[in-house]
């Protein structure tokens, strides 16, 4: 996934009401800048930190800037957008580079199934067993290359892991794929200290059949691609 224009350097004032950022650009100018995350964004906004923002003329948003990518003092590079992991998994699904799925030619976003739900993807092919493909985005990193999710409460999160759990019940194959916009990130784990709730319900989604993986991307100032599939600990 391209983004649409350059992006621009800046400097992280304060993240405040979940979707706002006050960032002061290289030029010395203060700006608002869409912040496109509802999580906690733990060790990603702390004033000071060097972010990178993307400019618009769309005269139908209020905000001219959008908050995309933290840069953290090592040179490490951090997606922080949650619509990014969508639009990057459904290019890296359709360029068969999702290796669990890669069999499969019929890749459906946004189907409904569950209880008021909508899954990702729906992967399909003839003579095969439908594939549902719940994908979580990844950027919580607190000690040494673990990466981790979630980094907040989610009874969301929880629900879509009891539904894929019915999805494997009625014959179907479901995945939990977690992508990571973190460069720094090397392997997997679920934060249970963060939600005990969701830990649980991982658990038993495994032992009810669901398939987990993770996958890492290549975050950089022109795009964010899916990069290579990261191990996951499940104990």
């Amino acid at each position: 996934m391209r983004f649409q224009t350059p992006l621009v350097p800046a400097t992280l004032i304060r993240r405040y009401k979940r979707f706002l950022s006050d960032v002061r650009l290289d030029t010395g100018e203060d700006v608002v800048a869409h912040c496109p995350n509802p999580g906690s964004m733990m060790g990603m906004v702390d004033p000071g930190m060097r972010v990178w923002v993307e400019p618009n003329d769309d005269p139908k948003k209020k905000l001219k800037y959008g908050w995309r990518v933290t840069e953290l003092n090592d040179g490490t590079m951090v997606g922080i957008d949650t619509a990014v992991p969508n639009r990057v998994v459904k290019e890296a699904l359709l360029a068969g580079k999702i290796a669990e799925v890669a069999e499969y030619k019929t890749i459906r976003p946004e189907q409904n199934y569950g209880t008021n739900s909508r899954i990702d993807f729906l992967c399909q092919q003839d003579g095969l067993p439908d594939v549902y493909v719940e994908v979580k985005n990844v950027n919580l990193m607190r000690e040494g290359d673990w990466a981790e999710f979630p980094d907040c409460v989610t009874a969301r999160g929880t629900k879509h892991l009891h539904e894929l759990r019915h999805v494997v019940q009625a014959g179907h194959r479901a995945i939990m794929l977690y992508l990571v916009q973190h460069t720094g990130s090397a392997r997997f784990k679920v934060a249970g200290d963060i939600d005990p709730e969701y830990a649980a319900a991982f658990s038993q989604a495994q032992s009810g059949g669901v398939e987990v993986a993770c996958y890492t991307c290549d975050v950089n100032l022109n795009e964010i691609v899916v990069d290579r599939a990261l191990p996951v600990f499940t104990g």
